[in-house]
Protein backbone atom coordinates (compact mmCIF):
# COMPACT_ATOMS: atom_id res chain seq x y z
CA UNK A 1 0.00 0.00 0.00
CA UNK A 2 1.19 3.53 -0.41
CA UNK A 3 0.47 6.81 0.64
CA UNK A 4 1.30 9.87 -1.68
CA UNK A 5 1.63 12.77 1.08
CA UNK A 6 5.35 12.88 1.24
CA UNK A 7 7.09 12.55 4.93
CA UNK A 8 7.86 16.11 6.45
CA UNK A 9 11.73 15.99 7.47
CA UNK A 10 10.63 16.19 10.97
CA UNK A 11 8.44 13.30 11.03
CA UNK A 12 11.15 11.05 10.74
CA UNK A 13 12.63 8.18 13.35
CA UNK A 14 16.02 8.18 14.31
CA UNK A 15 18.60 5.59 15.99
CA UNK A 16 21.38 7.27 17.43
CA UNK A 17 23.72 5.01 19.16
CA UNK A 18 20.91 3.44 21.27
CA UNK A 19 18.19 5.83 21.77
CA UNK A 20 14.95 5.70 20.03
CA UNK A 21 13.65 9.22 18.85
CA UNK A 22 10.27 9.70 17.98
CA UNK A 23 8.50 12.58 16.66
CA UNK A 24 5.43 13.31 19.26
CA UNK A 25 2.49 11.60 17.71
CA UNK A 26 -1.04 13.52 17.09
CA UNK A 27 -4.32 12.26 18.68
CA UNK A 28 -6.55 13.75 16.33
CA UNK A 29 -10.01 12.62 17.65
CA UNK A 30 -10.41 13.46 21.66
CA UNK A 31 -13.84 13.62 23.77
CA UNK A 32 -11.92 13.90 27.26
CA UNK A 33 -14.69 13.49 29.73
CA UNK A 34 -15.59 10.16 28.46
CA UNK A 35 -12.16 9.18 29.94
CA UNK A 36 -13.71 9.26 33.07
CA UNK A 37 -16.45 6.64 31.73
CA UNK A 38 -14.22 3.92 30.46
CA UNK A 39 -14.90 0.49 31.37
CA UNK A 40 -18.54 1.76 32.86
CA UNK A 41 -20.47 0.73 29.73
CA UNK A 42 -19.90 -2.48 29.44
CA UNK A 43 -22.66 -4.52 30.63
CA UNK A 44 -25.21 -5.53 28.42
CA UNK A 45 -28.32 -3.49 28.23
CA UNK A 46 -30.46 -4.99 25.53
CA UNK A 47 -29.57 -7.83 23.39
CA UNK A 48 -28.94 -6.07 20.60
CA UNK A 49 -26.50 -3.09 22.10
CA UNK A 50 -24.51 -0.76 20.21
CA UNK A 51 -23.66 2.73 19.80
CA UNK A 52 -26.95 3.65 20.53
CA UNK A 53 -27.98 2.21 23.75
CA UNK A 54 -24.00 3.38 24.50
CA UNK A 55 -25.17 6.38 23.79
CA UNK A 56 -27.36 6.76 26.87
CA UNK A 57 -25.04 5.99 28.95
CA UNK A 58 -22.85 8.73 27.83
CA UNK A 59 -25.60 11.20 27.63
CA UNK A 60 -26.04 10.62 31.52
CA UNK A 61 -22.50 10.75 32.33
CA UNK A 62 -22.28 13.82 30.49
CA UNK A 63 -25.17 15.19 32.54
CA UNK A 64 -22.85 15.41 35.90
CA UNK A 65 -19.68 17.01 34.31
CA UNK A 66 -18.98 20.46 35.93
CA UNK A 67 -15.75 22.99 35.05
CA UNK A 68 -14.03 21.14 37.91
CA UNK A 69 -14.18 17.76 37.05
CA UNK A 70 -14.00 18.42 33.23
CA UNK A 71 -10.24 19.65 34.43
CA UNK A 72 -9.47 17.03 36.91
CA UNK A 73 -10.25 14.79 33.89
CA UNK A 74 -8.96 15.94 30.91
CA UNK A 75 -5.71 16.48 32.92
CA UNK A 76 -5.37 12.57 33.83
CA UNK A 77 -6.51 12.28 30.16
CA UNK A 78 -3.89 14.35 28.99
CA UNK A 79 -1.26 13.17 31.51
CA UNK A 80 -2.11 9.33 30.35
CA UNK A 81 -1.72 10.96 26.24
CA UNK A 82 1.64 11.84 27.16
CA UNK A 83 3.33 8.95 28.88
CA UNK A 84 1.84 6.76 25.83
CA UNK A 85 3.94 9.67 23.21
CA UNK A 86 0.97 11.77 22.04
CA UNK A 87 2.14 14.93 21.97
CA UNK A 88 -1.01 17.06 21.00
CA UNK A 89 -4.43 16.34 20.78
CA UNK A 90 -7.63 17.67 18.88
CA UNK A 91 -10.54 18.17 21.50
CA UNK A 92 -13.60 17.80 20.00
CA UNK A 93 -16.10 19.10 22.72
CA UNK A 94 -19.16 19.56 22.78
CA UNK A 95 -20.53 19.90 26.20
CA UNK A 96 -20.55 23.42 26.73
CA UNK A 97 -23.39 24.45 29.29
CA UNK A 98 -25.14 23.99 32.39
CA UNK A 99 -27.11 20.95 32.36
CA UNK A 100 -30.55 22.43 31.74
CA UNK A 101 -28.97 24.07 28.78
CA UNK A 102 -28.52 28.03 30.48
CA UNK A 103 -24.91 28.68 29.91
CA UNK A 104 -22.33 29.05 32.48
CA UNK A 105 -21.86 32.96 34.07
CA UNK A 106 -18.72 32.07 31.28
CA UNK A 107 -19.91 30.72 28.19
CA UNK A 108 -16.49 29.47 27.48
CA UNK A 109 -16.22 27.71 31.14
CA UNK A 110 -15.84 24.54 29.80
CA UNK A 111 -13.54 25.25 27.19
CA UNK A 112 -11.25 26.98 29.41
CA UNK A 113 -11.02 24.33 32.17
CA UNK A 114 -9.73 21.89 28.93
CA UNK A 115 -7.28 24.66 28.20
CA UNK A 116 -6.02 24.87 31.50
CA UNK A 117 -5.86 20.84 31.75
CA UNK A 118 -3.43 20.82 28.61
CA UNK A 119 -1.28 23.59 29.69
CA UNK A 120 -0.66 22.53 32.81
CA UNK A 121 -0.03 19.07 31.46
CA UNK A 122 2.18 20.24 28.73
CA UNK A 123 0.42 18.94 25.63
CA UNK A 124 -0.33 20.75 22.34
CA UNK A 125 -4.05 21.18 22.17
CA UNK A 126 -6.18 21.84 19.39
CA UNK A 127 -9.76 22.97 21.08
CA UNK A 128 -12.30 22.04 18.21
CA UNK A 129 -15.67 23.62 19.98
CA UNK A 130 -18.61 21.95 18.19
CA UNK A 131 -21.41 23.15 16.31
CA UNK A 132 -24.71 21.11 17.68
CA UNK A 133 -28.23 22.57 16.72
CA UNK A 134 -30.83 19.45 16.06
CA UNK A 135 -31.41 15.74 17.04
CA UNK A 136 -31.43 14.41 13.71
CA UNK A 137 -31.52 14.69 9.51
CA UNK A 138 -35.58 15.93 10.45
CA UNK A 139 -34.14 19.02 11.89
CA UNK A 140 -35.68 17.94 15.51
CA UNK A 141 -35.09 20.11 18.28
CA UNK A 142 -32.45 19.03 20.54
CA UNK A 143 -33.52 16.02 23.10
CA UNK A 144 -33.41 17.57 27.23
CA UNK A 145 -30.48 14.86 27.62
CA UNK A 146 -28.25 17.10 24.26
CA UNK A 147 -29.58 20.70 25.36
CA UNK A 148 -26.17 21.66 27.14
CA UNK A 149 -24.43 20.72 23.80
CA UNK A 150 -26.36 23.29 21.73
CA UNK A 151 -25.93 26.64 20.00
CA UNK A 152 -27.35 28.81 17.29
CA UNK A 153 -24.73 30.18 14.91
CA UNK A 154 -24.35 33.33 16.62
CA UNK A 155 -23.92 31.90 20.14
CA UNK A 156 -21.30 29.30 18.68
CA UNK A 157 -19.31 32.79 17.24
CA UNK A 158 -19.07 34.50 20.48
CA UNK A 159 -17.69 31.47 21.39
CA UNK A 160 -15.10 31.04 18.96
CA UNK A 161 -14.24 35.02 19.24
CA UNK A 162 -13.82 34.90 22.74
CA UNK A 163 -11.33 31.93 23.18
CA UNK A 164 -9.16 33.39 20.16
CA UNK A 165 -7.15 35.61 23.11
CA UNK A 166 -6.30 31.73 24.37
CA UNK A 167 -4.46 31.09 21.18
CA UNK A 168 -0.32 30.92 22.42
CA UNK A 169 2.37 28.80 21.15
CA UNK A 170 0.25 25.63 22.44
CA UNK A 171 -3.24 26.04 21.62
CA UNK A 172 -4.74 26.21 18.18
CA UNK A 173 -8.48 26.97 17.40
CA UNK A 174 -10.31 25.36 15.08
CA UNK A 175 -13.94 24.21 14.55
CA UNK A 176 -16.21 21.72 14.76
CA UNK A 177 -19.44 20.31 13.30
CA UNK A 178 -21.10 17.38 15.61
CA UNK A 179 -22.55 15.87 12.33
CA UNK A 180 -24.34 15.76 9.26
CA UNK A 181 -27.60 15.09 11.57
CA UNK A 182 -26.87 17.65 13.99
CA UNK A 183 -25.66 20.45 11.54
CA UNK A 184 -28.81 21.90 8.99
CA UNK A 185 -26.61 22.78 5.70
CA UNK A 186 -27.81 26.55 5.83
CA UNK A 187 -25.70 26.49 9.39
CA UNK A 188 -22.53 25.19 8.29
CA UNK A 189 -22.39 27.68 5.27
CA UNK A 190 -22.87 30.49 7.63
CA UNK A 191 -20.21 29.45 10.13
CA UNK A 192 -17.66 28.65 7.52
CA UNK A 193 -18.17 32.05 5.75
CA UNK A 194 -17.41 33.51 8.89
CA UNK A 195 -14.61 31.55 10.22
CA UNK A 196 -10.52 32.23 9.16
CA UNK A 197 -9.40 30.53 6.63
CA UNK A 198 -6.60 28.25 8.92
CA UNK A 199 -9.07 27.13 11.17
CA UNK A 200 -9.04 23.25 11.30
CA UNK A 201 -12.38 22.09 10.23
CA UNK A 202 -13.53 18.46 11.81
CA UNK A 203 -16.75 16.39 11.71
CA UNK A 204 -18.09 13.64 12.61
CA UNK A 205 -19.20 11.31 9.68
CA UNK A 206 -20.58 7.98 8.61
CA UNK A 207 -19.89 6.26 11.69
CA UNK A 208 -22.79 4.36 11.97
CA UNK A 209 -25.17 2.25 9.84
CA UNK A 210 -28.33 4.42 10.66
CA UNK A 211 -27.04 7.63 10.08
CA UNK A 212 -26.46 6.27 6.76
CA UNK A 213 -29.61 5.50 6.25
CA UNK A 214 -31.21 8.49 7.89
CA UNK A 215 -29.03 10.42 5.30
CA UNK A 216 -30.34 8.81 2.60
CA UNK A 217 -34.02 8.71 3.41
CA UNK A 218 -34.22 12.06 4.11
CA UNK A 219 -31.12 14.23 2.14
CA UNK A 220 -31.69 11.08 -1.16
CA UNK A 221 -27.60 10.72 -0.43
CA UNK A 222 -24.93 8.99 1.67
CA UNK A 223 -23.22 11.36 4.20
CA UNK A 224 -20.26 11.56 2.77
CA UNK A 225 -21.14 11.75 -0.77
CA UNK A 226 -23.52 14.65 0.36
CA UNK A 227 -20.57 16.26 1.96
CA UNK A 228 -18.58 16.01 -0.81
CA UNK A 229 -21.28 17.22 -3.08
CA UNK A 230 -22.07 20.46 -1.29
CA UNK A 231 -19.11 21.87 0.48
CA UNK A 232 -15.94 22.35 -1.16
CA UNK A 233 -13.60 20.07 0.90
CA UNK A 234 -9.99 20.55 1.08
CA UNK A 235 -7.20 19.82 3.44
CA UNK A 236 -8.38 21.85 6.28
CA UNK A 237 -11.21 19.54 6.46
CA UNK A 238 -10.75 16.15 8.95
CA UNK A 239 -13.24 13.63 8.68
CA UNK A 240 -13.73 11.63 11.64
CA UNK A 241 -14.39 7.94 11.42
CA UNK A 242 -15.77 7.61 7.89
CA UNK A 243 -16.24 3.78 8.47
CA UNK A 244 -19.08 2.72 6.15
CA UNK A 245 -17.97 4.39 2.41
CA UNK A 246 -18.51 3.20 -1.04
CA UNK A 247 -15.56 2.98 -3.65
CA UNK A 248 -16.60 6.70 -5.15
CA UNK A 249 -16.40 8.19 -1.17
CA UNK A 250 -13.07 6.67 -0.28
CA UNK A 251 -11.69 8.00 -3.71
CA UNK A 252 -13.54 11.37 -3.04
CA UNK A 253 -11.94 11.71 0.32
CA UNK A 254 -8.65 11.25 -0.84
CA UNK A 255 -8.82 13.17 -3.99
CA UNK A 256 -9.92 16.57 -1.53
CA UNK A 257 -6.86 16.03 0.27
CA UNK A 258 -8.86 15.95 3.72
CA UNK A 259 -7.44 14.09 6.74
CA UNK A 260 -9.68 10.80 7.96
CA UNK A 261 -9.16 10.47 11.62
CA UNK A 262 -9.85 6.57 12.45
CA UNK A 263 -10.64 5.62 16.19
CA UNK A 264 -9.86 1.90 16.18
CA UNK A 265 -10.16 0.97 19.79
CA UNK A 266 -13.59 3.19 20.11
CA UNK A 267 -14.63 1.98 16.62
CA UNK A 268 -14.41 -1.79 18.09
CA UNK A 269 -15.65 -1.27 21.76
CA UNK A 270 -18.54 0.56 19.81
CA UNK A 271 -18.42 -2.30 17.29
CA UNK A 272 -19.48 0.56 14.44
CA UNK A 273 -17.41 -1.48 11.67
CA UNK A 274 -13.78 -1.52 9.82
CA UNK A 275 -12.41 1.79 8.05
CA UNK A 276 -11.42 0.58 4.25
CA UNK A 277 -7.80 1.54 4.67
CA UNK A 278 -6.39 -0.73 1.57
CA UNK A 279 -8.70 0.73 -0.77
CA UNK A 280 -8.23 4.31 0.98
CA UNK A 281 -4.21 3.78 0.68
CA UNK A 282 -4.09 3.14 -2.79
CA UNK A 283 -5.77 5.72 -3.55
CA UNK A 284 -3.39 7.81 -1.87
CA UNK A 285 -5.42 9.17 1.40
CA UNK A 286 -4.52 11.17 4.34
CA UNK A 287 -5.22 9.27 7.72
CA UNK A 288 -4.37 9.68 11.42
CA UNK A 289 -5.57 8.05 15.10
CA UNK A 290 -8.26 9.66 17.64
CA UNK A 291 -8.28 7.83 20.36
CA UNK A 292 -12.01 9.40 20.96
CA UNK A 293 -13.87 7.94 24.09
CA UNK A 294 -10.34 6.78 25.47
CA UNK A 295 -11.22 3.05 26.12
CA UNK A 296 -7.70 2.98 25.28
CA UNK A 297 -4.66 5.34 25.60
CA UNK A 298 -2.35 4.22 23.64
CA UNK A 299 -0.77 5.15 19.78
CA UNK A 300 0.64 1.76 20.11
CA UNK A 301 -3.13 -0.08 20.58
CA UNK A 302 -4.38 2.50 18.18
CA UNK A 303 -2.09 1.29 14.57
CA UNK A 304 -1.49 -2.24 15.86
CA UNK A 305 -5.30 -2.75 15.39
CA UNK A 306 -5.45 -0.59 12.47
CA UNK A 307 -3.56 -3.39 10.86
CA UNK A 308 -4.68 -6.17 12.71
CA UNK A 309 -8.48 -5.05 11.34
CA UNK A 310 -7.07 -5.25 7.79
CA UNK A 311 -5.54 -8.04 8.29
CA UNK A 312 -8.92 -10.01 9.40
CA UNK A 313 -10.73 -8.84 6.88
CA UNK A 314 -8.19 -9.66 3.94
CA UNK A 315 -6.78 -12.71 5.57
CA UNK A 316 -3.62 -11.79 4.50
CA UNK A 317 -0.52 -9.85 6.98
CA UNK A 318 1.50 -7.03 6.34
CA UNK A 319 -0.90 -4.96 4.80
CA UNK A 320 -0.01 -1.01 5.48
CA UNK A 321 3.45 -1.03 3.90
CA UNK A 322 4.51 1.84 1.43
CA UNK A 323 8.05 2.94 1.00
CA UNK A 324 9.25 0.89 4.11
CA UNK A 325 8.19 -2.61 3.50
CA UNK A 326 8.18 -2.30 7.82
CA UNK A 327 4.71 -1.76 9.20
CA UNK A 328 5.30 0.03 11.92
CA UNK A 329 7.30 2.35 9.93
CA UNK A 330 4.58 2.95 7.18
CA UNK A 331 2.04 3.52 9.86
CA UNK A 332 4.57 6.41 11.70
CA UNK A 333 4.57 7.84 8.47
CA UNK A 334 1.16 7.77 7.29
CA UNK A 335 0.20 9.58 11.33
CA UNK A 336 3.26 11.91 10.80
CA UNK A 337 1.79 12.69 7.32
CA UNK A 338 -1.14 14.14 8.11
CA UNK A 339 -0.30 15.62 11.82
CA UNK A 340 0.42 19.27 10.74
CA UNK A 341 -2.76 20.48 8.76
CA UNK A 342 -5.16 18.39 10.58
CA UNK A 343 -4.33 20.42 14.28
CA UNK A 344 -3.23 23.60 12.94
CA UNK A 345 0.51 23.06 14.50
CA UNK A 346 2.85 23.08 12.06
CA UNK A 347 5.75 20.15 12.01
CA UNK A 348 6.37 20.84 15.24
CA UNK A 349 9.92 19.52 15.10
CA UNK A 350 10.78 19.91 19.15
CA UNK A 351 8.08 17.34 20.23
CA UNK A 352 9.90 14.18 20.75
CA UNK A 353 9.80 11.12 22.39
CA UNK A 354 12.35 8.41 23.43
CA UNK A 355 11.53 4.99 24.17
CA UNK A 356 13.61 2.38 26.63
CA UNK A 357 16.51 1.13 24.75
CA UNK A 358 17.04 -0.91 27.49
CA UNK A 359 13.60 -3.02 27.28
CA UNK A 360 14.01 -6.30 26.97
CA UNK A 361 11.45 -6.18 24.19
CA UNK A 362 14.47 -4.21 22.24
CA UNK A 363 17.23 -6.78 23.49
CA UNK A 364 19.40 -7.49 19.80
CA UNK A 365 16.84 -4.78 18.19
CA UNK A 366 19.08 -3.56 14.99
CA UNK A 367 17.65 -0.20 13.19
CA UNK A 368 15.29 -2.10 10.84
CA UNK A 369 13.04 -3.43 13.66
CA UNK A 370 13.10 -1.21 16.25
CA UNK A 371 9.57 0.10 15.13
CA UNK A 372 7.67 -2.90 14.36
CA UNK A 373 8.92 -4.33 17.79
CA UNK A 374 7.60 -1.18 19.77
CA UNK A 375 4.33 -1.57 17.76
CA UNK A 376 3.84 -5.40 17.75
CA UNK A 377 5.68 -6.96 20.84
CA UNK A 378 3.73 -6.50 23.71
CA UNK A 379 1.89 -4.47 25.67
CA UNK A 380 4.58 -3.10 28.34
CA UNK A 381 4.93 0.65 28.21
CA UNK A 382 7.95 1.31 26.19
CA UNK A 383 8.04 5.24 26.32
CA UNK A 384 10.49 6.55 28.63
CA UNK A 385 10.74 10.39 27.73
CA UNK A 386 8.72 13.14 25.84
CA UNK A 387 9.56 16.47 25.00
CA UNK A 388 6.77 19.36 24.24
CA UNK A 389 8.13 22.57 22.86
CA UNK A 390 11.44 21.16 23.68
CA UNK A 391 10.52 21.08 27.43
CA UNK A 392 10.72 17.26 28.91
CA UNK A 393 6.98 17.08 30.35
CA UNK A 394 7.72 13.00 30.94
CA UNK A 395 10.83 11.33 32.21
CA UNK A 396 10.86 7.24 33.21
CA UNK A 397 7.90 7.20 31.39
CA UNK A 398 6.50 9.22 34.23
CA UNK A 399 4.40 12.18 33.87
CA UNK A 400 6.28 15.41 35.62
CA UNK A 401 3.15 16.23 38.12
CA UNK A 402 1.37 12.72 37.38
CA UNK A 403 0.91 11.94 41.96
CA UNK A 404 -1.28 15.06 41.94
CA UNK A 405 -2.95 15.04 38.77
CA UNK A 406 -4.12 11.29 40.10
CA UNK A 407 -5.08 12.95 43.50
CA UNK A 408 -7.59 15.54 41.64
CA UNK A 409 -8.73 12.56 39.25
CA UNK A 410 -9.53 10.00 41.95
CA UNK A 411 -11.56 12.60 43.84
CA UNK A 412 -13.21 14.08 40.93
CA UNK A 413 -14.59 10.67 39.51
CA UNK A 414 -15.81 9.67 43.22
CA UNK A 415 -17.71 13.00 43.45
CA UNK A 416 -18.93 11.89 39.79
CA UNK A 417 -20.31 8.25 40.58
CA UNK A 418 -21.50 9.09 44.02
CA UNK A 419 -23.80 11.52 41.78
CA UNK A 420 -24.77 8.66 39.78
Amino acid sequence: MTNDHSENPSSRTECVGAAIRIPGIANLHSHAFQRAMAGLAERQTHPEDSFWTWRETMYRFAARMTPESTYAVAAQLYAEMLEAGYTRVCEFHYVHHQPDGRPYADPAAMSRALIAAARDTGIRLTLLPVLYMAGGFDGRALSQRQRRFGHDVEAFLRLLDGLESERDEGLRLGCAFHSLRAVPEVAMRETLAALPSDFPLHIHISEQIGEIQDSLAIRGARPVQWLLDHFDIDRRWTLVHATHLTAEETRGIAASGATVAICPTTEANLGDGLFPLRDYLAAGGAWGIGSDSHISVSPVEELRWLEYGQRLVSHHRNIVVGASSSVGETLLQGVHASAAQATGFGACGDDYLRLDDEAPAFAGAGDSDRIDRWIFSGNRPLVRDVFVAGRQVVAGGCHRDRDAIATRYRQALQALLDDA
